[in-house]
Order: structure tokens, then C-alpha cells, then sequence
């Protein structure tokens, strides 16, 4: 029977027959149709979606596939490597991207299996100083994209191109988007009292107590930074389109922001540009958009349609935020203290608005993770870019120049 079916299979001529342009077209057409079917059946109606905009070219890329394609780089980058090729193909990566090995914790390159483990290397102790008297310091290596103040409710991405502040931060209460968690596993690393009082930090006789308010706070109308505002003047700030009214910023300060660019050659690891307290996490599947400076000039709205990991919180002078962007081929954002966060997933795509978890169960006093200037707070697996939004005295001033190479702990603005 076997060899029967063996035969015919080999002695069947095939017949090949071209498809007419005009199928092929209207597959492609089904294909593009089905596939924003299903994007517009995902949306949540409560979240507001930035839509591309751009030269043509844009529109293309905006069609590829780009988080399989960086699922499977990410796979790729994993793979292990022969020892024989480790080392002269690590040099030859550092040679065409600008790696300066010098730098490296370890320097056998042998001892890197993949090019996983080379990306996220770590650097030698003194390295990397850190300025611990500016007011704020450089989160990574990189390049300087962009700085300045927030204009109401849009941060410039280029001159004459800017995005939502809302958007990009997330504006909507985390209840009408998301299932909200309450982080524990991290452990305090810090007395919480001293903490709070050397670096300014307000906290509650509530939160001193442990009193946990989630439950009081539940159906309560918040602003941008989470701020329980009465109903009257929740509805009356809705009608506001000044967000810096909306951030409810301290007398005399003003919000600003840095962008920093990190290049496939640079240290992908980030740190705490300051002493301050994340108190959220919101985890924004997105896309994963090349964040190239080419491509910000193109793509209107890149950062807030590109997948990010959005961390709130408050130093000394009020909100503070970080926030990490991905792109293309970059295989996963990590938060050292977040062992929850998985990002690139396939679950991703059916996920509606952005999930979020509170990190008030890392200390009650604090109600979030208190984290120190230069501390490691996680990395990219491969470059990408990370943008500072926060509140500051107007007084505060950037030491930086736009395209200037900065390295991590360096000072990017200081209060005069």
C-alpha cells in the first residue's frame, strides 16, 4: 500500500499555473482587512489609540510583522555559540557597533554563551561614576535625543512633532483598563523612615500605620499621577486640556522631560537617575517600531505606540517618571525588582489598554520601591531608548546638549 502511494506520488506531473494579479491582490486585501479586525476588536473603548502617521514608507513598515520578528531575534540571540566562534565574533559585533571591551566585568568573551548574555554585559566597578550631586543624573549610556519642558499636554518629539502626555503616561483609571496587582516579593533594602526624610519624601500617618486605602480609593476619581480628587473637581479637570493643571504640580515647579537613545554598541543596562519611590508599573504592549533617530523623525507618535514599561512615582520636588521604550529586536524590557514583568509576549496582542501593578506592598511607609541614584533597575536586551518625565523647580536647568553622548551616572541637570 505504502509503496502504491509512493509511486503515484512520484509519477503525479505537477502543473504549475501563475495566480492572476487581480487574486493576488484581493488576498493581500483579505489578509490587511482580517488583520484590522481584529486590531479594532481588541481595542478598548476607554483608551484613546494613536494612529500612524507618516510618509508612506512608515505605512510599510507599520504592515510587518516586527514583535514576531524580534520573538525570534530575541530566540536567535539565545542560541548558544561554539566557543571556537565566541570570541573573534564578539570582537568583530564590538567592532562594527563601537563596544569598548575595556569595560567588561569579564573580559573572556568565552565565557558569554550567546549574544543575549554579551548585550546585557556588565561593567567593571568605577566605571561609570556617578554624579551624586547634580540633581539628576544620566539612567544609561546613550545619546541625548531630545530635553525640555513639557508643553500643557504634549511632549515634542522632534521639532514640530509631539505626542500625548496622556497617552504616552497613561491617563485613564488603571480599573477601567486593566487588572491591577499589588506587588510583595521585593524585599526593603532601606530604612524606609530615613529614607523618606533625607530625600524629602512625604508619606501619611496612614501609610506609617500600614492602613491599606486601595479599598477606600477604589471608586474614587483620579488624576494622571493617581492624586483621589473630588468628584466636582475630577469633572471639572476633565474639561481641562492643560495637564499640567491635571498634574497638580507644587507652586513654583514646573514638569520637564529627557529623552536618551541607546545604540546596539552601548551598556544596556539602566539605573536610577535619582533617589525616589516607583510606586506603579504600567506594562503598554504596543508595537515595536525601530526608535532610530530616522524613524522619530518619520513616525508621528512613536513612543506611544511603541510597546514601554511606564514607572510612576515622586522624588524630593513631586511626580517623577521613567520610562523604558521598546523596539525592534529588542527581546524583552527587565525591572530587577519586577520579576512579574514579561514583555514581547504573544499573549500581548490580546491585551486591552495596559496592565498595571502597584508596588505598595514593597513598604507601606514609602507605599512603592525606593530606589537609589546610580542603583541597577534593570536593562534591554538590546538598545533602545529611555524618557524621564517630572516635575522640578523652574529653576532647574539641563546641562546637556541635544545629540550629546552621555554616559550612565553622568549630569543631566542641576538646580541653580
Amino acid at each position: 500500500m505504502t509503496g502504491r502511494v509512493k509511486k503515484a506520488w512520484n509519477d503525479t506531473p505537477i502543473k504549475w499555473s501563475p495566480i492572476p494579479i487581480g487574486l493576488g491582490l484581493a488576498f493581500i486585501t483579505f489578509l490587511q482587512y482580517r488583520k484590522v479586525m481584529e486590531r479594532e476588536a481588541g481595542r478598548d473603548p476607554n483608551v484613546t489609540k494613536a494612529v500612524i502617521v507618516g510618509p508612506w514608507h512608515v505605512h510599510v513598515i507599520s504592515e510587518l510583522p516586527l514583535k514576531t520578528i524580534s520573538r525570534a531575534w530575541g530566540a536567535f540571540n539565545s542560541i548558544t555559540l561554539p566557543m571556537w566562534f565566541r570570541e573573534p565574533g564578539f570582537k568583530f559585533y564590538s567592532w562594527i557597533f563601537g563596544c569598548n571591551l575595556d569595560e567588561m566585568k569579564d573580559p573572556d568573551l568565552k565565557h558569554y554563551k550567546n549574544l543575549s548574555e554579551f548585550f546585557y554585559r556588565e561593567l567593571k566597578d568605577g566605571v561609570r561614576p556617578i554624579d551624586y550631586d547634580a540633581a539628576l543624573a544620566s539612567p544609561s549610556d546613550g545619546r541625548v535625543f531630545h530635553f525640555g519642558l513639557v508643553d500643557g499636554s504634549k511632549v515634542e518629539q522632534i521639532k514640530g512633532m509631539s505626542y500625548s502626555l496622556d497617552q504616552f503616561l497613561g491617563a485613564q483609571k488603571a480599573s477601567d483598563t486593566a487588572e491591577i496587582i499589588k506587588a510583595t516579593h521585593s524585599a526593603n533594602i532601606v530604612d524606609e523612615e530615613e529614607f523618606a526624610e533625607v530625600n524629602g519624601i512625604s508619606y501619611t500617618l496612614d501609610s506609617l500605620l500600614g492602613h491599606d486605602q486601595q479599598t477606600t480609593m477604589e471608586h474614587k476619581k483620579e488624576d494622571l499621577l493617581g492624586n483621589v480628587v473630588p468628584d466636582e473637581e475630577a469633572d471639572q479637570k476633565s474639561k481641562s486640556s492643560d495637564s499640567q493643571e491635571q498634574l497638580k504640580l507644587r507652586p513654583g515647579n514646573a514638569l520637564f522631560f529627557c529623552v536618551i537613545y541607546l545604540a546596539p554598541g552601548d551598556y544596556h543596562r539602566f539605573h536610577s537617575p535619582t533617589n525616589w519611590v516607583a510606586e506603579t508599573r504600567r506594562h503598554f504592549s504596543g508595537e515595536l517600531y525601530s526608535v532610530s533617530p530616522w524613524m522619530v523623525k518619520q513616525l508621528q507618535d512613536l513612543f506611544v505606540l511603541n510597546e514601554r514599561v511606564v514607572l510612576l512615582g515622586k522624588w524630593r520636588y513631586g511626580f517623577f517618571s521613567m520610562v523604558p521604550v521598546g523596539a525592534t529586536n529588542v527581546g524583552s524590557i527587565v525591572l530587577n525588582f519586577d520579576k512579574e514583568l514579561r514583555t514581547n509576549t504573544r499573549e500581548d496582542r490580546h491585551r486591552r489598554g495596559y496592565g498595571e501593578l502597584l508596588y505598595s506592598g514593597v513598604s507601606r511607609l514609602l507605599n512603592g520601591q525606593p530606589l537609589h541614584t546610580g542603583m541597577e533597575m534593570g536593562g534591554f536586551k538590546l538598545g533602545s531608548t529611555v524618557v524621564l518625565v517630572f516635575e522640578a523647580p523652574k529653576n532647574f536647568k539641563f546641562v546637556i546638549e541635544a545629540g550629546q553622548r552621555v554616559k550612565m551616572g553622568q549630569a543631566l541637570g542641576q538646580l541653580e
